[in-house]
């Protein structure tokens, strides 16, 4: 899901949405098992390393979720 993204791929799930878009080199990305490249997987980071990560669905649109993910840190 969106949380396993993030963490794994260490960026905002909407980043690599952006990063991932049909056309630019990454695009392949989204094929593999569980990616979510899309708005609402946000990093946990704390003393510069990445400690686990949040997400939310549900809100109309990335953009929302990704707020709410924020709130939620």
């Amino acid at each position: 899901g969106k949380a396993w993204t993030a963490a794994s791929f260490r960026i905002p799930t909407a980043t690599l949405g952006t990063e991932t878009q049909a056309g630019k080199e990454m695009s392949g990305i989204r094929a593999a098992p569980r990616v979510m490249a899309v708005g609402g997987g946000q990093v946990i980071e704390s003393a510069g390393s990445v400690v686990g990560a949040i997400a939310v669905s549900g809100a109309p649109g990335g953009a929302a979720d990704d707020a709410c993910a924020k709130a939620g840190i």
